[in-house]
């Protein structure tokens, strides 16, 4: 799937304040350091947009992007910061799950994890609760490009073994590199099949 128009539309505080048309939203979503902002450059194929489209501090908000007129990419603020107060993990915790449980115009989520590290504590709870409120998602691998083929196939494999000790399943998973591009159009292809197959919205891709 190619990208040819890719806008950014405006930065939010809350779910409630978000567009109200039904254009398709696929989110975007990690803890700190995924490297989330470089897959949505990598994916839009426009350097910088994530960071040059948004003001500093607006990366603590909800950053919609409209692509090709015909859906919305979304970036979600990370969740689990470490330098960040309690009242405002607080905050960023109410406006992520909101915006997740509550959307109708979500269509899923991609949930970001480092390629180079075992699951982690808090990866495994945000998922969890993914599940218990029947948030469609799916799994990014980032910085495959940082591990041999060979490191980051037994990480991922080992991970999602872990996960399925208590999942009946999972969902869809990808292996991206925002360096060498990898994983890139099977991200996209994901995407355009979904949008194809659905019946919400007659969207053409």
């Amino acid at each position: 799937m190619n990208l040819k128009n890719v806008e950014f539309v405006a930065s939010y505080p809350k779910e409630s304040a978000c567009p109200k048309d039904m254009k398709p939203e696929f989110a975007f979503i990690g803890r700190s350091n995924v490297g989330k902002s470089s897959l949505i450059n990598m994916l839009t194929g426009r350097k910088g947009l994530a960071k040059v489209s948004v003001t500093p501090g607006k990366t603590q908000l909800i950053n919609f992007f409209d692509i090709d007129k015909h859906w919305h990419l979304v970036d979600l603020p990370g969740y689990g910061y470490a330098r960040t107060s309690k009242d405002k993990k607080a905050a960023f915790s109410k406006m992520i799950r909101d915006y997740l449980s509550k959307r109708r115009q979500l269509y899923i989520a991609f949930v970001l994890l480092d390629s180079r590290h075992e699951l982690q504590k808090i990866d495994q709870q945000f998922l969890e609760w993914c599940g218990e409120n029947q948030v469609p998602f799916a799994l990014i691998f980032t910085k495959a490009d940082k591990s041999s083929k060979k490191e980051v196939i037994s990480n991922v494999e080992s991970i999602r073994s872990e996960l399925l000790q208590t999942w009946h399943e999972l969902p869809q998973h990808f292996v991206t590199s925002s360096e060498t591009k990898f994983g890139r159009e099977e991200v996209l292809q994901y995407i355009k099949t979904i949008l194809t197959q659905s019946t919400q919205n007659d969207v053409e891709v």
